[in-house]
């Protein structure tokens, strides 16, 4: 055996080990109730890019699944649809842990639950919210889906809330808010009262900077990546990722193709466009591009993810033999943005996170399977095992933790203590 080919095998043995040790965390899990039933679930390898047989294989120990509502229209009959969509998506995740596979996955709401179940075996199972639209124009809501295990909540999507202002308003410089409503600002403050994360990935750079004015907990963005390396309004430019070191919160960066090299996703995509739509046709379907899937209904959307992972893979099949055929964004690029915000404003403020079943996915890390390829290039590249924990898991559960000793004080003392300090006293 040649030294080059040794030193390789050594390196990926110390990654391997590396990679059991720290616990993986991944923010940003989108899901489909449709894999949560009795007959079809995350116990099975199914398609879904998350599942309880990928995490296993790669050594993903902690997942965030996603509450998501699409935008739609600021009625009672759109906050009543979005609601009834969260709760769906809520049940689902407590019928995973609950009645599925409760001796496999265990749901968690703080990072002591997070090591307990990691240390017994089990993987972990989290919760996040993807638009505050469905909290309404009732803040009570705020506290009911917290108490039903959530943890973080962004307050817009693709799209104006009733909440906050979208990224997605640079577009057209379209505001409805000029950052935060009124509303927006009231959620802002009860999601400190409670302890639960407030999530910059989706809202406005203005929504964003009202935030972190008026929290008084550091906040996250659950899957964004650097705006100097792939300039996407979902990306964060370098004066707020200079706001979050100085708000000591921590941005998950995102292996979202889009969002980590958009002119190499752009030219695949661009010549792979007819050959998808061919076979998408041939499957008796239509080829939807991401900035057509933002128009689909929720059912719509649904029924095209079921086959968009198959039209993707035969695609790539079909591609994989053509010389010079444009690259796939890949694990490399993917953490070039965790070098870059680490070099700009520090380890302590880097994370990481997938998008899985929700877009995300890069060459290398296309599922939950393969996430040990992450740690490899960490590793690769020079990254400590106490750096490699603090980007997986340490950093993201540091804010946490921050988030919910700060809601403590807003916590009164139980009647019956103060009327017993005051006697004694």
């Amino acid at each position: 055996m040649n030294s080059d080919k040794a030193d390789t095998i050594a390196l990926v043995e110390r990654a391997r080990a590396i990679h059991e040790r720290v616990i993986t965390l991944d923010t940003h899990c989108d899901i489909n109730v449709k894999n949560f039933t009795d007959s079809i679930n995350y116990t099975q390898n199914l398609e879904s890019q998350v599942n309880l047989p990928k995490m296993k294989a790669g050594g993903l120990d902690v997942a965030w699944f996603i509450v998501y509502t699409g935008q739609d229209s600021l009625t009672d009959e759109g906050y009543k649809k979005a609601y009834d969509n969260a709760m769906s998506k809520f049940d689902a995740i407590h019928k995973l842990v609950e009645d599925i596979a409760p001796n496999q996955i265990e749901l968690a709401v703080t990072s002591d639950d997070v090591r307990r179940i990691s240390a017994a075996g089990k993987k972990v199972a989290m919760i996040g919210i993807e638009n505050g639209y469905p909290v309404g124009t009732d803040i009570s809501n705020v506290e009911k889906f917290y108490n039903l295990g959530a943890r973080y909540m962004s307050l817009s999507h693709n799209g104006h809330s009733q909440l906050c202002d979208s990224n997605t308003g640079e577009e057209d410089d379209v505001w409805l808010h000029n950052g935060l409503s009124d509303l927006g600002k009231e959620v802002i403050k009860e999601m400190n009262r409670l302890g639960m994360m407030i999530d910059v990935s989706h809202p406005s750079k203005e929504s964003m900077r009202q935030m972190i004015e008026l929290s008084e907990a550091p906040i996250i963005a659950s899957h964004s990546s650097a705006r100097a390396l792939c300039d996407h309004s979902r990306n964060l430019d370098v004066e707020q990722l200079e706001w979050m070191k100085k708000n000591g919160g921590v941005i998950q960066t995102v292996a979202f193709q889009t969002y980590t090299n958009t002119e190499k996703n752009d030219a695949r995509n661009k010549a792979l466009k007819s050959i998808r739509e061919n076979i998408a046709d041939s499957l008796g379907n239509k080829w939807y591009e991401w900035s057509e899937i933002k128009t689909l209904s929720d059912e719509e959307r649904n029924a095209f993810y079921d086959i968009r992972s198959t039209i993707v893979t035969l695609a790539d099949e079909k591609v994989r033999e053509m010389e010079n055929f444009p690259p796939k964004v890949n694990v490399s690029d993917f953490v070039d943005h965790i070098d870059y915000m680490v070099k700009k404003i520090g380890l302590k403020h880097v994370g990481i996170s997938s998008d899985f079943d929700g877009g995300g996915g890069v060459e290398g890390w296309s599922d939950a399977s393969e996430t040990f390829n992450v740690t490899l290039e960490l590793v690769k590249r020079g990254y400590t095992e106490k750096e490699i924990e603090q980007l997986w898991s340490g950093n993201l559960l540091r804010v946490l933790d921050e988030v919910q000793v700060i809601a403590k004080k807003f916590k009164k003392p139980d009647r019956y203590t103060s009327s017993f300090i005051l006697f004694y006293n």
